[in-house]
């Protein structure tokens, strides 16, 4: 089986110069945990909302948040982007995935054609849901 019959195509991207206000509101209304950084339309990088979380204050949307709580928002998501991620060709199969996630300690991997640029996005959710969904046919 190849990535392409299991990955999501439904991918959201943002640029380097974007600010993490953007990311956080992308992050706050859906339910994507990964973003594709892109650079001319070829994949940069990679976002989750762990890296995010990680860049911002804790004290953002409470009582107690101030103007320099406040301020991480304005950081750049060059500022934190996840560079050169691993990546998968379109037509890859789903052991090189499982491969890759066994190796790397990662939780999505972005799918690109030959150009780089990304046409969808593997978790390691998507394979377990894979294999649950052709249960008969793997035992």
């Amino acid at each position: 089986m190849n990535v392409d019959k299991i990955m999501s195509k439904t991918i959201v991207t943002v640029e380097m110069d974007d600010s993490l206000r953007i990311v956080k509101e992308i992050f706050d209304n859906t339910r994507f945990h990964h973003l594709l950084v892109v650079e001319a339309g070829k994949l940069f990088g990679v976002i989750s909302d762990r890296d995010l979380l990680k860049a911002l204050s804790p004290n953002i949307g409470t009582a107690a948040e101030t103007d320099r709580d406040a301020a991480t928002l304005n950081k750049r998501v060059h500022q934190i982007v996840s560079r050169r991620p691993i990546t998968l060709l379109l037509g890859s199969g789903i052991y090189d995935a499982i491969g890759i996630f066994n190796d790397h300690n990662i939780s999505c991997i972005p799918i690109v054609d030959e150009e780089r640029k990304p046409v969808g996005l593997i978790s390691w959710r998507d394979i377990l849901k894979a294999i649950e969904a052709n249960r008969g046919e793997l035992s």
